[in-house]
């Protein structure tokens, strides 16, 4: 009996923690990280990418840091305030085509207060250049 019940008690500790593992990935996870904005005119004004992410970890997240991607074209919006266990965030990408012509593909690095490593976000599209 002592076994069954040992066995029971071991089993339960196996799929309770199979259950918090699978509920806490421990990372934050975005929906896309590439995103085409299509063709465009640099005439067309701003245009915004939104790039939504879900905090899989079991503690509160904040954004350090959203690079411009090396130019002034580019400007993130990000949430100042952390993003709780579980729930979503967005960051949001302006791009400015006015001085660009043909193929764009550029990138942006996010930095999370709970990792080392930087998340790149790409955008590519086509603008058409208009006088």
């Amino acid at each position: 009996m002592r076994k069954i019940l040992l066995t029971l008690a071991l089993l339960l500790g196996v799929v309770a923690a199979t259950c918090a593992a699978t509920r806490d990935s421990g990372e934050v996870t975005f929906e896309k990280k590439r995103i085409d904005f299509g063709t465009v005119s640099s005439t067309g004004g701003m245009v915004k990418m939104d790039y939504v992410f879900t905090n899989g970890t079991s503690s509160p997240v904040s954004i350090v840091t959203v690079t411009n991607g090396g130019c002034n074209c580019t400007k993130p919006q990000f949430p100042l305030e952390p993003i709780a266990p579980g729930k979503k965030g967005h960051i949001t990408i302006q791009f400015d085509p006015r001085n660009y012509s043909g193929e764009v593909n550029r990138e942006v690095k996010v930095k999370f207060s709970n990792s080392r490593k930087r998340t790149k976000l790409t955008f590519t599209g086509v603008v058409i250049h208009k006088k």
